[in-house]
């Protein structure tokens, strides 16, 4: 018989409960100190904001910033659909044609206007830059056709009938100063301008843009902080030095829940957070053979992981995307068999410690995150498969990890956003890999499945939006039956904020609207 650990239990095991009890004190200790000047809120995020461009650099807290300054033709509104920006008709009007109108009253920070060149030169640096996160949900680069000077349509040989959602992700530069890199300076249509930049602190300080073509921002000043330090943002929020801290574990959102001046939002959300397998390995690997996979997934105590350590903050993924996303469909469940997956593993000639395994992840890629890697080392090693737990801090170098450059790893703890609303563009970028793109590493983790990208272009070329759905429906249960990852899940987006902050919204996609929120009189 199974025995459940309770959630203090299991942390005292792992080593970690005094941790937390002592962060309990120290943050209760906090006293008001020096906060932001008046008229300005601070941001505190959990993750370095490299640039106000989203070219390479797209986790969840940066849309918020980043389109402050940037904005698209269009953004992902509240019910993950999308709502017009800076173009005010975007309309499917032939099965490889969309035209798009800009709107009349949009300018620059500088006041000059938006003109047609910019989309066309804000794709093409899209689809130059090398290693973009955003070229993967597309499985072809519209081509721009000015109409007159407001109107253009976006040609593609193939029907891209999420157009509209994907053009949300590409933000509109001058331009003359747009180059397929990341941006750290210049300027964009946004509500806010930027001031003062720090690329190597990932601090950053912006200004109400007075000559914002929409309505005029409440707050005058923004400032942005890169705080990795779970505890040193929940102790910098209750003192009054931050105003608002994005991506809080439990414990946190616990000790912060009963304060007076602090508000927390809670949404369910559409990122997604794997055990993601390795598929750069040989095919005669263990690895390589979804029955293993799939075994090692059968170790894995989701109930332990979901309720005990994340405390119910996030829901065990049921399929290959979030549920939350438009267009996607349940395909099974993790379940716990710890017996079955020994017997799986012995069937496939695997005995105890014959398979050690190396689990990387990157510092604050979800709430408790380390808590969560060292249970699984200890689920895993209930059934013989030793596990070597490899941490890196925010700016080292995971990303030639991932892409099979830095050194070998069997397992990658890893969080996917969605910004685009729409399964089938995150089906595209994450299960979308073909042999050309793993020659250059742009597959994601080496996910190479050809039935899945047959599907994708049967899916992408049907017009018709019920069978749409119902192939991409099919395609999540092939990923699915592929065991991709060991376990995943989907996180509530969680947002504290001081009470002072008025006009806070938070969104499915870990976001908000800056140039909504205000300070109380």
């Amino acid at each position: 018989m199974q025995t459940k650990m309770s959630r203090r239990t299991l942390l005292k095991a792992l080593g970690l409960a005094g941790g937390l009890a002592a962060t309990g004190v120290v943050t209760g200790c906090a006293g008001p100190t020096g906060g932001p000047p008046p008229g300005s809120v601070t941001l505190g995020l959990n993750r370095s904001l490299v640039s106000l461009d989203n070219k390479l650099n797209q986790f969840d807290a940066a849309v918020t910033v980043q389109r402050a300054v940037r904005q698209g033709l269009t953004r992902i509104g509240p019910d993950l659909a999308p709502v017009p920006v800076l173009a005010d008709r975007f309309e499917l009007t032939a099965p490889t044609q969309w035209t798009v109108r800009l709107r009349d009253d949009i300018r620059y920070s500088d006041g000059s206007p938006v003109a047609i060149d910019d989309i066309g030169t804000a794709l093409e640096m899209y689809r130059q830059v090398n290693g973009s996160y955003l070229a993967a949900f597309f499985p072809e680069w519209p081509e721009v056709v000015p109409v007159d000077d407001r109107t253009f349509t976006l040609e593609t040989n193939r029907p891209l009938p999420v157009l509209d959602y994907l053009m949300a992700n590409i933000l509109i530069t001058p331009a003359k100063d747009n180059i397929p890199e990341e941006l750290q300076t210049g300027i964009g249509t946004g509500p806010y301008v930027v001031t003062a930049s720090n690329r190597g602190t990932g601090d950053y300080s912006l200004r109400r843009n007075e000559k914002y073509w929409g309505d005029r921002p409440s707050i005058e000043q923004v400032r942005v902080r890169f705080t990795p330090e779970e505890s040193n943002r929940v102790v910098a929020l209750r003192s009054g030095e931050l105003d608002l801290i994005d991506t809080i574990s439990p414990d946190s959102a616990e000790q912060l829940e009963g304060l007076a001046d602090v508000q927390i939002d809670r949404v369910r959300g559409t990122r997604i957070n794997q055990l993601f397998y390795n598929f750069r390995k040989p095919e005669d690997h263990p690895l390589s053979k979804a029955s293993v996979r799939q075994a090692l997934s059968l170790a894995i105590d989701g109930d332990v992981l979901a309720k005990d350590i994340l405390a119910d903050s996030v829901r065990p993924a049921r399929g290959p995307v979030a549920e939350t996303l438009n267009g996607s469909v349940v395909c099974g469940d993790y379940t716990y068999d710890p017996r079955r997956a020994k017997q799986m593993l012995e069937a496939e000639g695997i005995a105890d410690g014959d398979l050690r395994l190396t689990l990387i992840w990157e510092t604050g890629e979800f709430a408790s995150d380390t808590t969560v890697m060292e249970a699984v080392m200890q689920m895993l090693g209930e059934i013989g498969v030793g596990v070597t737990l490899r941490q890196f801090e925010p700016g080292g170098d995971i990303p030639a990890w991932r892409q099979g450059r830095g050194g070998d790893w069997d397992i990658l703890g890893n969080g996917y956003a969605s910004p685009v609303g729409a399964a089938l563009p995150i089906l595209q970028g994450m299960y979308g890999g073909t042999p050309e793109r793993e020659q250059t590493r742009d597959t994601y983790q080496g996910y190479v499945n050809t039935e899945v990208v047959a599907k994708l272009d049967e899916a992408y070329a049907e017009v018709d939006p019920d069978r749409r759905q119902e192939i991409t429906a099919e395609i999540q249960q092939i990923v699915w039956d592929s065991w991709p990852s060991m376990w995943a899940f989907v996180p509530n987006s969680v947002l504290a904020y001081r009470t002072r902050v008025t006009g806070v919204s938070l969104e499915a996609t870990n976001s908000y609207q800056l140039e909504h929120i205000g300070l109380e009189a």
